[in-house]
């Protein structure tokens, strides 16, 4: 695939990555602590659960690292977070129906695999004594650091059902790996790897990231041809969103030391022709996996999904979130819990759940929501059945967002006619920006560079 250099440099803009829709500036206090236990005691209990646990803890910081965390080695500090976790399972469990099917579990963090493998088989067997009907086909995955896996840890999460893993890498380089505070040799990584294969985790990604300290084309290239020879099924690669406004980690990086753009872009150009020749097929703006991958098969029925752990085939869940930070979607809401550790426990001291704010869906935000998450995911948005489920003229209702894509059709990035707008092979990698005309928000924080990471 060709990219046109000068196009996509155009495009480089501050823009959300649309996890969420609204994204999480919208969360704010109206949507009060009340109203979120009612959606919780309300929601259909024919729809299945997707379950979200935040476990915080890492030793040292990744500068690079854009994640809610915890930095800490004090054993006492784990152990009474897991205290914590066992007692908002048990408030969550009295608002909520916790018989029904668990399609998906996620330990994400912070580093999960920093409890040990007797600490992760407590919170394990607590989480299925609330919740015990997991599907026989259930996504169970854990985020891994390399560096801080044995195979004990592996065997208790095998044993437990786990079938995903997700090992950071983000870059081999080690000139690299020490300006971002994350020194990593490739033997640890492989070593991590051959236990996965061990233990039988069907799917293992691996998450590389471009636009770092000191990175060049060279130095990429060397990073990825290690990274293959791992034999993933899933790479994430990511462009590094920069925002030391937003994390002060970040301002650890001399940003003399950044690749610019072209450099970034080229990088981009490289990783998917290299992937593309070795096996892998692009998946939207920043995954590729093997073709028998069941994401694809997804897509080609037009159910591929996105969420707070980026794409996944398990749609049509309510997303439940446990922990420091954790966020839970519904049909018609979102809902963050409190990001410090003495608000989380205060809550739970009281005998509430950790909720800090959240936001109810309006009706505009349900379409804007359906259209931007089925562009995020399948790159083509179905008019017909927009219009069927909502009962709206698309061209009509969308009237000021479609003015905004001209560009994008005069340059071919995307197709748009009566029955479905579908974007290019180019097209999605500016995706984001392709989905922002539909966000009614954007307008408010247009003003601002200090907002969003910018999309290329």
């Amino acid at each position: 695939m060709e990219l046109d250099f000068a196009k996509f440099t155009k495009y480089s803009k501050p823009g959300p990555r649309y996890t969420s829709y609204p994204t999480a500036l919208e969360f704010n206090d109206a949507f009060g602590y009340d109203e979120y236990i009612k959606k919780l005691q309300t929601q259909d209990s024919s729809r299945p659960l997707s379950l979200y646990f935040h476990l915080p803890f890492c030793k040292n910081a990744c500068y690079f690292c854009g994640c809610n965390v915890v930095f800490t080695s004090k054993e006492d500090k784990m152990i009474r977070y897991m205290e914590y976790l066992k007692r908002e399972l048990k408030i969550l469990s009295e608002h909520l129906d916790c018989k029904r099917d668990v399609i998906q579990m996620h330990f994400g963090g912070g580093t999960p695999t920093f409890f040990s493998a007797a600490q992760l088989d407590e919170i394990i067997s607590e989480i299925k004594s609330y919740f015990p009907n997991f599907v026989a086909d259930a996504e169970i995955s854990c985020e891994i650091d390399p560096r801080h896996i044995n195979e004990e840890q592996m065997r208790v999460m095998s044993e437990h059902g786990f079938n995903r893993v997700s090992f950071g890498i983000q870059d081999f380089n080690e000139k690299v790996q020490v300006a971002v505070h994350r020194v990593q040799p490739y033997n640890i990584t492989k070593d991590a790897m051959d236990l996965a294969r061990k233990y039988n985790m069907h799917s293992v990604n691996v998450d590389l990231i471009y636009g770092l300290p000191f990175q060049t084309l060279d130095t990429f290239k060397e990073t990825l041809s290690l990274a293959l020879t791992l034999n993933p099924d899933r790479f994430a690669v990511f462009n590094y969103a920069h925002v030391p406004w937003l994390k002060k980690t970040m301002r650890k990086i001399d940003e003399t030391t950044l690749p610019r753009p072209e450099e970034k872009l080229q990088i981009m150009q490289y990783t998917i022709d290299f992937l593309t020749k070795n096996g892998y097929k692009m998946i939207g703006m920043d995954h590729f996996a093997k073709p028998e991958d069941e994401l694809f098969k997804a897509i080609d029925k037009g159910e591929l999904h996105r969420n707070f752990q980026g794409y996944t085939t398990k749609g049509g869940a309510d997303l439940i979130g446990v922990g420091l930070t954790s966020i839970g979607e519904g049909v018609d809401y979102y809902a963050q819990n409190f990001k410090d550790m003495p608000s989380y426990e205060a809550a739970i001291d009281a005998g509430k759940l950790p909720f800090e704010r959240g936001v109810a869906l309006s009706e505009d935000d349900m379409i804007r929501q359906h259209v931007i998450m089925e562009l995020m995911s399948n790159f083509k948005l179905d008019i017909k059945r927009f219009e069927a489920l909502f009962g709206l003229e698309f061209k009509k209702y969308f009237e000021d967002a479609l003015l905004d894509l001209k560009p994008f059709m005069e340059e071919e990035l995307i197709t748009m006619n009566n029955e479905y707008i579908e974007c290019s092979p180019t097209g999605t990698l500016l995706i984001r920006n392709i989905a922002m005309p539909f966000d009614a928000y954007m307008k408010r924080h247009a003003g601002s560079d200090k907002t969003f990471s910018k999309t290329v």
